[in-house]
């Protein structure tokens, strides 16, 4: 029985491993009437509350690319909810993506009401250290934590992975309570130079805590590999921008919490 004792103990010690994994799966909600349906991801591993970080998808809804960015976040031990600001079950693709993003883009009360309804999910799931919340977003979805900042929402910092950049009431940047990080593709066709200058403009004047990283050679959805490689294109994946604008996403977010 001694004999068997010490390996018995090593196939048990074998298991112990498997408790802990990162958790993945839908999550319904409400914005107002509407049904949403978002993604959860955290490391049950992870005991006690932690910080969250919301995750906004770009303009054809919750996609494989959101979903593994939340994956690793919740490997950095932060409890993570990508929000569904369309609704459930829908999930347009070219061309209708750009119509259902452009309802959003021209009616900005309508969208911070959606993502400020996905970041009340958020600060209220059990995890979550409600004191500690961020929010990052690629494309539409940087359009949207930029906005959800501007609605005077209670985030210790917003990331924007190639997003929008314009000022539509540059007042709002007064509202803004946290911090600001604006990663952004140099040679982005889809986002001007005056609306760069715009939103650079609108932090200024509302002393907000800003920075904005230009990646030379990058166009729009830098960090999309089913974006292609043809820059011609105006959108296209560059993994170098990529790898380093999550890197900086990461030391942004630990120097948050």
């Amino acid at each position: 029985m001694k004999a068997l004792l010490p390996s018995l103990l090593a196939v048990l010690g074998s298991f112990a491993p498997l408790t802990a994994a990162i958790v993945e799966k839908p999550l319904e909600y409400k914005s107002g009437e509407l049904v949403c349906e978002g993604w959860q991801a955290y490391d049950d591993a992870v005991t006690g509350k932690r910080p969250g970080v919301l995750v906004v998808h770009q303009w054809t809804g919750i996609s494989d690319h959101e979903k593994e960015a939340a994956r690793k976040l919740a490997a950095l031990g932060y409890n993570v909810l990508v929000a569904d600001i369309y609704g459930k079950g829908i999930r347009p693709q070219p061309p209708a993506a750009g119509k259902e993003a452009g309802k959003y883009k021209a009616d900005r009360p309508l969208l911070r009401a959606r993502v400020n309804a996905a970041l009340d999910v958020l600060s209220h799931d059990a995890r979550t250290d409600a004191s500690k919340l961020a929010a990052t977003g690629y494309c539409f979805g940087g359009t949207t934590v930029i906005e959800l900042a501007r609605s005077g929402a209670a985030v210790k910092g917003v990331v924007s992975f190639h997003g929008g950049l314009d000022s539509p009431n540059p007042a709002d940047g007064k509202n803004i309570k946290g911090k600001v990080l604006a990663l952004h593709g140099f040679d982005d066709p889809y986002v001007p130079a005056k609306d760069v200058a715009a939103f650079e403009a609108e932090m200024k004047a509302g002393n907000v805590q800003y920075v904005l990283i230009k990646y030379v050679g990058a166009v729009h959805s830098f960090t999309h590999k089913a974006a292609g490689n043809d820059n011609s294109k105006g959108a296209a994946y560059n993994a170098t921008a990529d790898r380093d604008s999550w890197l900086e996403m990461e030391k942004f977010l630990k120097q948050l919490f």
